[in-house]
């Protein structure tokens, strides 16, 4: 096994409910299936990571309280070394509030908590684990100024760097140029950009212009869209029977850190990802849908 892939980012409880659809503006409705969920976008990438079979670290605060700890259980039981997640006494732990509808489409509403307090100076902490990973991946769920010393100091030390742009945020030009591979979906994309994404082609060459290396365009049922400067290419998404699609654009983006730190090639990468993303959508809840790798192999005929 190679270097290992670092993970800095959110641990939320997920607090999730199944309803028919939506509610509007003042409607209540009555759901069902109410469940606790270990989530949160850098604790479900780092699950995705080390299910997939590599080597994780992850870096992240929780409460000292019954979610916070429950959240690093989690995570320890999935194979991720949890030595860098912080315990906050000040602050409870993040959660998410997920509303899942019939066709398995959710909406989210997340409280940041600890995941707030996670700061510049507990990257600068790290010493030499810099040493032993190879990748570092990121979300938007922890502060921006937390995001951006990462990512300068991963680029100090070599370590290849993938930006998942969720939740939607502006974010600066400036913390764009350190991202290797920057992957948002279509409404991140429209927020990074402030406009309406009106031709998929024309967005990542302009987020290509803002400074990233390569963009890998999460288009859902679409598939994706791959594009460095030069050439841009489409894969299609697998077809699946949606049950819930909360995460699977975390196990997307882990699955992407894991197919990379192996010495595939981008496009190959991506394949390998879209099939993650694919299984995860058949299965409900977040770190619980995370699939194993042998899932994936067996999923693309391995």
């Amino acid at each position: 096994m190679g270097k290992g892939i670092l993970v800095i980012g959110s641990l939320n409880m997920d607090l999730v409910v199944k309803s028919r659809r939506m509610p509007g503006p003042g409607e209540t409705l009555i759901g069902s299936g109410f469940r606790t969920v270990p989530g949160g976008k850098g604790a479900n990438q780092a699950v995705a990571c080390a299910r997939l079979g590599a080597k994780t670290f992850m870096l992240g605060s929780v409460g000292r309280d019954d979610f916070g700890a429950a959240l690093v259980s989690n995570l320890k039981k999935s194979g991720v070394q949890t030595r860098y997640v912080l315990r906050d006494g000040r602050e409870s732990s993040g959660i998410a509030v997920i509303i899942v509808d019939a066709t398995g489409q959710n909406s989210i509403v997340v409280a940041s908590g600890a995941n707030a307090r996670v700061t510049p100076r507990d990257v600068e902490r790290l010493g030499s684990l810099w040493n032993s990973v190879g990748f570092l991946l990121m979300q938007l769920e922890i502060p921006i100024e937390t995001v951006d010393c990462a990512l300068r100091l991963a680029r100090r030390k070599g370590v290849t760097t993938i930006l998942d742009a969720g939740p939607a945020r502006p974010i600066p030009a400036g913390l764009v140029k350190k991202v290797d591979i920057l992957s948002p979906n279509e409404h991140e994309t429209a927020t990074i950009l402030g406009s309406r994404v009106k031709d998929h082609d024309v967005a990542a060459k302009k987020l290509l212009r803002m400074g990233a290396k390569a963009v890998v365009l999460k288009l859902g049922a679409a598939g994706c869209l791959v594009a460095r400067p030069g050439e841009s290419v489409r894969l299609p998404a697998f077809k699946v029977k949606a049950v819930d699609t909360t995460a699977a654009g975390d196990a997307f983006t882990g699955a992407l850190a894991v197919a990379l730190s192996e010495g595939q090639c981008l496009f190959n990468a991506t394949k390998f990802a879209n099939a993650a993303g694919a299984l995860a959508c058949t299965k409900f809840g977040a770190q619980p849908s995370m699939p194993t790798r042998a899932e994936v192999d067996r999923f693309l005929g391995h």
